[in-house]
């Protein structure tokens, strides 16, 4: 065979083979990408579901509600399109258009449940990190163009509000527990701050805490200025006797 046709047929094979493994190290790559950024918009999902669980714990509005599904629809969108095969993801894709239409046309109006005051400051905290976690994801939404402005502005003033309440509600039963423990100076510090906090609003319920936080602080510095009073008169009378002791001596026993 004539060596050059050898040496042709050798490169040509080369090739081939480079390509196979440029294509196949491509493929792989694809794949990967495709797995990460499946595994964004899972992660996405399940974090958004986790919100949506805790609608039992705290008012959620319809509006809220349909902004965070809205935000798991549209991940399983962006997954459908990397994977357009998977049947599975299709029925989920229908089944969640299906309950966000269900949440438009028969949730009933207000909040999913009560406000409930927190029992404890650990609650309080995770109360506080939850609502936090929402308007950070209402703000995403927000600027991705799939909640309406008006919209989220009346909801993050929503939230805004219910931040301010664990805040307050918190400070009032921690102040009533100082009371009860015998440290006023504790609750005194605890009410001022409350105070503080309120001063820059003005709805209703910001109007009732502060008139109910003030009244709280003046009955209490009320009550340490006549102790006060009490023991300067109480040190003064022993002044006095001292005073007396001093001028005439001690009674003598006979």
């Amino acid at each position: 065979m004539d060596i050059g046709l050898i040496i042709a047929l050798v490169a040509i094979l080369l090739v081939l083979v480079l390509g196979y493994n440029i294509m196949l190290q491509y493929k792989v790559k694809v794949e990967t990408a495709k797995k990460q950024e499946s595994a964004r918009y899972i992660a996405i999902i399940d974090a958004t579901e986790d919100l949506i669980g805790n609608a039992h714990h705290m008012p959620f509005s319809k509006e809220l509600l349909i902004c965070l599904n809205t935000r798991i629809l549209d991940a399983l969108n962006n997954m459908q399109e990397l994977d357009p095969k998977n049947k599975q993801l299709a029925q989920r894709v229908e089944n969640m258009k299906q309950q966000i239409n269900q949440l438009r046309d028969n949730y009933q109006g207000g909040d999913s449940t009560t406000f409930k005051v927190p029992s404890s400051d650990k609650q309080a905290i995770v109360m506080l990190k939850l609502v936090k976690r929402l308007r950070d994801t209402i703000r995403s939404e927000h600027n991705k163009g799939r909640f309406e402005t008006q919209s989220y502005v009346a909801e993050n003033a929503r939230l805004e509000s219910i931040q301010v309440r664990i805040n307050i509600e918190n400070v009032i039963k921690r102040a009533n527990d100082a009371i009860v423990r015998g440290q006023p100076g504790t609750a005194i510090q605890l009410l001022k701050k409350g105070i503080d906090a309120l001063s820059s609003k003005n709805d209703a319920y910001s109007n009732q805490a502060r008139e109910k936080l003030q009244k709280m602080y003046d009955d209490l510095e009320q009550k340490r200025q006549t102790k006060s009073a009490e023991e300067l008169q109480h040190i003064e009378e022993k002044e006095k006797e001292d005073d007396m002791d001093a001028l005439f001596g001690e009674k003598k026993k006979w």
